[in-house]
């Protein structure tokens, strides 16, 4: 399988692109003005305590107060029940913190009191005192092989006595995979000289403080996405290019000659249609090969697909038709829960199928498409009502909501009231002001297709109303009114 990276940066924003045999399958977008916090470590200040809640809101720094659950506070034996709250944190107290969840729409940033910080093939997280190992990894041997590489990289760097708090608290990442002692050595040494430097910086006594700031998207691919099956990465910066062949020589110097300066006066992201299917990626509607298609709606509890035949019949009967939909349909929506990066609950709507065995064989395609995403998820079973209700990690704001904005018209609704809704509208509040006031005639200010059905449709009804109340009705059109919009003035 063929697979690289583009990366298309600019003063404004810088977006990465992960393309396999010359798909887009994941797109990531960061913006200088408004750049992601997950990861960062703060000292933040609890501004409230919420007993009820067991929770508390702290100020970072940012606009929105972020949120801390018990559970995610440093509290002891991790076997006892959760205690109260208010036995950990009270209103003004310091505290340090990191990001677990960007802000997103209304609520403010999701925090942790278990820090952490990652290097190419380690997690350290320095209140924990295990190494563990990715799910992903799941040969035995190979995981045994790697704890003991990593116990013998950090008995050879960890030697003055001030090291002994680091000698445990890793996780292997699944990049460590094919891994050896010699790589778990140089990034032990990153995470010591890192974690030293943080210290310093905790030692400071100013609240709110940013600690560490995560990597830039460019360099944080580097770090997370680069595995061996990789064939290039291609930049289109110079100057970013210079800073990841820096980067890639200190941490991952077997990707140096892969790192590619991208000079075409060919936009980078024409490659292989990545702009166009950006831009698909912002519609509702999805359409598949076969004619089939889905329908994807965000709302901000849930994400709803739904599976439509659309204009494929197939060959042979109805069921089979049906299920060769669903296949598609349960391939094709694992690509776009990356490409749109969808979290929180999704419920899937496949068509109905009435073989068990159809079931179960579209459950299994939908679960082994989703095992490509290095985002973690979990696929359920068919529910009564034939709904397949998944969860994904959401971290980050999806793809929509970075790109888009509500629209002015409707406020985010999807659709607007009727030309003849407003009309009736406006009757009503004619006869409103005629009851209140006394003159002899009014003007109704409206949009021009407001206006345009007052003046043909509706003439009958106006000029009834005019004989009703004895006044004279007069229409103007209001070129920066929406159609809901509407004034009825005294004239």
């Amino acid at each position: 399988m063929s697979e690289e990276i583009l990366m298309n940066v600019t003063p404004m924003e810088s977006r990465v692109a992960l393309v396999e045999n010359g798909i887009l399958q994941e797109v990531v977008v960061e913006r200088e003005r408004s750049r992601g916090i997950v990861g960062n470590i703060y000292r933040g200040k609890v501004v409230r305590v919420l007993p009820g809640m067991q929770a508390a809101f702290v100020d970072i720094g940012l606009d929105k107060a972020s949120f801390i659950h018990v559970g995610d506070l440093e509290a002891g034996d991790a076997s006892t029940e959760e205690p109260d709250i208010r036995l950990l944190l009270r209103e003004g107290q310091s505290l340090l913190v990191q990001v677990v969840k960007d802000p997103l729409g209304t609520k403010g940033a999701r925090l942790t009191g278990h820090l952490s910080v990652s290097s190419r093939y380690l997690v350290y997280m320095p209140k924990n005192n295990h190494i563990g190992i990715s799910n992903r990894i799941e040969d035995s041997a190979r995981q045994n092989l790697l704890k003991s590489g990593l116990a013998d990289a950090l008995a050879e760097v960890m030697t003055e006595p001030e090291d002994k708090v680091m000698q445990a608290g890793y996780i292997i990442r699944t990049a460590a995979e094919f891994s050896d002692y010699h790589d778990f050595v140089a990034d032990v040494r990153y995470l010591k000289r890192l974690w030293r430097a943080l210290q310093k910086k905790m030692a400071a006594p100013t609240v709110p403080a940013l600690i560490y700031e995560d990597l830039n998207v460019c360099e944080r691919t580097m770090r997370d996405f680069v595995y061996p099956e990789l064939e290039k990465i291609r930049v289109d910066s110079h100057s970013v290019y210079e800073r990841l062949i820096k980067f890639a020589k200190e941490f991952i110097p077997e990707f140096v000659d892969k790192i590619e300066v991208y000079d075409s006066s060919r936009p980078i992201f024409d490659l292989f249609s990545v702009e166009d299917e950006i831009t698909k990626a912002l519609g509702r509607k999805v359409q598949l090969k076969s004619g089939g298609s889905l329908v994807i709606d965000q709302t901000e509890a849930m994400t709803t697909i739904d599976v439509n035949t659309g204009t494929f019949v197939g060959k042979r009967n109805l069921e089979e038709t049906i299920f060769k939909t669903n296949l598609e349909a349960a391939t094709a929506l694992a690509r776009q829960l990356r490409l749109r990066n969808l979290g929180g609950i999704i419920i899937i709507d496949f068509i109905d199928m009435k073989s068990e065995e159809h079931q179960r064989q579209t459950l299994r395609t939908l679960e082994k498409a989703v095992e490509k995403d290095k985002t973690t998820s979990h696929v359920g079973g068919f529910s009564d009502l034939g709904l397949v209700q998944m969860t994904r990690k959401r971290t980050r704001e999806s793809l929509e909501h970075v790109l888009s904005e509500s629209c002015y018209v409707c406020d985010g609704r999807g659709s607007i009231k009727s030309a003849e809704t407003v009309c009736s509208e406006i009757f009503r509040e004619i006869l409103r002001e005629a009851r209140a006031y006394e003159n002899s005639r009014l003007l109704v200010l409206a949009s021009q297709s407001v206006v345009d059905r007052l003046i043909d449709e509706d003439a009958g009804v106006v000029a009834d109303l005019q004989e009703l109340l004895d006044k004279q009705i007069e229409f103007q059109v209001e070129p920066v009114y929406t159609q809901e919009q509407f004034d009825v003035v005294l004239s």
